[in-house]
């Protein structure tokens, strides 16, 4: 079961981050100061050359980072070494890193990125890697992932470790799939296959009745990316949380 807190805590996504205050998404100054607000976090994770789970969002390197090229292609020493944009100088962390710091103040919503590239089965590698590093983690985490083969293969890795699927729209002018498997991915047909436990869902497809068939069936709704509080205010109206970044959402009293 997802904890009830990931339904409580409004939750930052890639963390609580404002480049104009040197706080770059997924940093450890915007998990820091998700932390002092009161907030859950959201983070994605990428793996490295060899092996180890990368908190960053890009599969590229070079929209957040001064270089180019593949996360993929770099060890987690040579990630780690490099500076984010806009930040005071930290480099990418490991996910055994952001354990550490957030140890279990806040709840964690981990996203796993698809590695397979076309939603496919060439994954494994970063869902090991994923609970490897939480082996022994006390607080409260959620893992989840667009692609349903992932969500599975957590389920099998680490049944106890909640778990969810990502889900959107698929407009297939939006994503690199073929428009048949956007047809079959937006109405969520794997939940039960992975035996997800919640899903975090675009917000402006909120009101999707697939959606709201398993909120009405009690699963735990969550959705992304609320960037306003007006975009707050109306889409809670159909979900249990939301996922949130640009401003200061406001705690539960």
């Amino acid at each position: 079961m997802l904890p009830r807190i990931f339904c409580d805590l409004p939750i930052t996504h890639r963390a609580f981050h404002d480049l104009d205050a040197g706080r770059p998404e997924n940093s450890r100054a915007a998990i820091r100061a998700a932390m002092d607000a009161g907030y859950g976090i959201e983070i994605d994770l990428q793996l490295s050359a060899d092996g180890q789970a990368m908190v960053f969002h890009d599969y590229a390197l070079d929209r957040l980072t001064d270089e180019t090229g593949a996360v993929r292609q770099r060890s987690a020493a040579e990630l780690s070494a490099i500076a984010l944009k806009g930040g005071d100088g930290e480099g990418i962390p490991t996910l055994t890193e952001v354990l550490a710091l957030v140890a279990g103040r806040v709840p964690l919503l981990i996203e796993l990125k698809d590695q397979d590239g076309a939603m496919g089965t060439d994954i494994g590698a970063l869902e090991a890697a994923t609970v490897a590093a939480l082996q022994g983690y006390g607080g409260d985490v959620a893992l989840m992932s667009f692609n349903p083969h992932s969500v599975a293969k957590l389920a099998e890795l680490a049944p106890e470790i909640p778990r969810g699927l990502t889900t959107s729209s698929y407009d297939p002018a939006q994503w690199p799939l073929s428009e048949t498997l956007c047809n079959t991915l937006r109405e969520i047909p794997d939940f039960d296959r992975t035996r997800a436990q919640f899903i975090s869902h675009e917000r402006a497809d909120a009101a999707r009745p697939r959606v709201q068939e398993l909120r009405a069936a009690g699963v735990p709704i969550l959705s992304w990316t609320i960037r306003s509080q007006a975009e707050e205010a109306e889409v809670r109206k159909h979900v249990d949380n939301i996922t949130f970044e640009g401003y200061p959402a406001p705690l539960p009293a």
